[in-house]
């Protein structure tokens, strides 16, 4: 099989999990190949993706090699693999626009981003790093409540002809006009905002259709996140959190038999707590009714490494972005979205979203 070349925009903890997931899966067989939904996807094996051009503002990050700047602060993500090869692959200044929140000036270095002194580059100068690496994807890390620099990358990526996968939320799938955009021009992507693999969204949701489909009656419930990287701090600014907000509340409220009024139901990021680095807490609760109006409730609490999570998915929304390029489809791929993101253009709950995934890698679905 060819490579996989895609392109990252933010090389921050999520972009450095999905890297050495590359570097670790090296040499691995399917028996003990941890930690992957799929082993092949449409004949695509992890070690298949190539990073062939990359994007930030950082200026700890701009000019080093991509094995060197994954490793580079403020990232604090686990390494799970420090071997990574030189990539040959130099971190480009990109575009800032609203990537970077000004209430992180008042925050140690270390801990936030650092904007680099270089010049920054322009949508041609992107478009043409794009096409001259030869990129077949552009992946989106940006941070939350990236905007404006979300669509002037989505442009780029519908400038260069290349996929899109939007890890973020800011509604770009799931925008009709975005959609009928990239559908016009014959590119995939696959949007908005990742869901991870074992992660906060995923547990609410799954738990909330147990609920509907045992008969209890979801009265009122709330999710609280508390972690310690970048993404954390990003969103300490709460005018950046719209979105953000949206995507989480609506991936719960598109699997309850009734939806929840505003006030019986909150879902976001609660706080910053910097020694937690990378691993994200949920605290999650749920009260309802059982049988003859018993009141009942649930509690959990839930703790993982937010990038690895977060790229255990994402590995697999490249390979199924690659499988529709291969196949000449175009727009946005409907069921990969569904099972990959937390607010795709079309909501359904999570073990028919995995069918019609499964349907699209043979290739039953979108062509």
């Amino acid at each position: 099989m060819r490579k996989i070349r895609i392109a990252i925009v933010g090389v921050g903890n999520c972009a450095s999990s999905l890297i050495q997931g590359i570097e670790y899966y090296k040499g691995k067989q399917s028996g003990d190949a941890v930690g992957l939904m799929h082993w092949e996807v449409g004949g695509y094996r992890p070690t298949d993706i190539d990073v062939v051009a990359a994007f930030d503002i950082d200026r700890r990050k701009v000019g080093r090699d991509l094995s060197e700047a994954i490793f580079a602060p403020p990232n604090c993500t686990t390494t799970f693999c420090d071997a990574v090869l030189r990539k040959n692959v130099p971190v480009k200044m990109g575009k800032v626009l609203d990537g970077f929140s000004d209430h992180m000036r008042g925050y140690k270095e270390a801990c936030r981003f650092v904007i680099a002194d270089e010049t920054e580059a322009t949508k041609e100068e992107i478009v043409r790093d794009l096409e001259d690496s030869r990129a077949e994807i552009l992946v989106n890390y940006l941070p939350v409540g990236s905007e404006e620099a979300v669509k002037f990358y989505a442009d780029c990526a519908l400038e260069a002809g290349i996929g899109f996968v939007n890890n973020m939320p800011v509604f770009i799938a799931s925008n009709p006009a975005w959609a009928e955009r990239f559908g016009a021009k014959g590119i995939p992507i696959i949007g908005d905002d990742i869901k991870a693999q074992i992660g906060a969204t995923i547990v609410h949701r799954v738990l909330a259709d147990l609920f509907r489909k045992r008969g209890v009656r979801l009265e009122r419930t709330y999710q609280l996140n508390t972690g310690g990287n970048t993404d954390f701090l990003n969103m300490l600014n709460r005018n950046r959190l719209e979105s953000k907000s949206e995507s989480k509340t609506e991936a719960v409220q598109s699997v309850l038999a009734k939806r929840l009024d505003e006030d019986d139901i909150h879902i976001g990021p609660s706080d910053y707590v910097c020694w937690q680095k990378d691993n994200k807490v949920c605290f999650l609760r749920m009260e309802g009714k059982l049988f003859g109006d018993v009141p009942m409730h649930l509690e959990m609490r839930l703790s993982v490494e937010d990038s690895p999570n977060s790229a255990g998915v994402a590995i697999d929304a490249i390979r199924c972005c690659k499988l529709a390029l291969d196949r000449g489809i175009g727009g946005v791929l409907y069921s990969p979205s569904a099972y990959f993101m937390k607010h795709p253009p079309l909501q359904v709950p999570d073990d028919e979203a995995y069918q019609r995934t499964e349907e699209f890698i043979r290739g039953a679905r979108e062509s």
